[in-house]
């Protein structure tokens, strides 16, 4: 039965990041365009801590802040039926977030794409952040895939 409820294999965990990718596009597009400053600086905030994260070899609170991160995003966006979307499909990728995260250098490089969708956010640029989300997420693709 896939794409149930349960936890998603190699090959639906990719098929649905897929999905996640376009959602999530749509969502950063949404956040640029409509985030307030106080909204920003917490994003910056978020960025800040996942470089912390990083910087003190944390991956499991790297991963607990980049969920933070993109909830985050979902919310401003203000976009609740990509919001509620997301929602289920992410949590199919539980087991493959955490998996994700301890692999040896996928933190480092996952900061550098998470950086570039925050600054595109506060530049308030809604194609730059789509396609900020879009090189995340195939990023994401890649790492699964391997």
């Amino acid at each position: 039965m896939p794409y149930d409820d349960g936890p998603a294999s190699g090959e639906e965990a990719i098929a649905i990041t897929e999905c996640r990718m376009v959602l999530e596009g749509l969502c950063a597009a949404k956040a640029a365009a409509r985030a307030t400053d106080a909204q920003l600086a917490e994003l910056a905030a978020l960025g800040e801590a996942m470089a912390e994260a990083v910087a003190a070899g944390e991956p499991l609170t790297y991963s607990t802040i980049n969920h933070e991160l993109h909830a985050r995003i979902r919310d401003i966006s203000g976009q609740r039926p990509a919001v509620e979307l997301l929602e289920r499909l992410n949590a199919q990728l539980v087991r493959h977030r955490f998996q994700l995260a301890l692999r040896p250098g996928r933190p480092q490089r996952s900061l550098g794409e998470h950086l570039a969708l925050i600054e595109a956010i506060r530049a308030r640029d809604p194609e730059a952040a789509q396609a900020a989300a879009h090189a995340h997420l195939a990023g994401v693709i890649d790492a699964l895939g391997r």
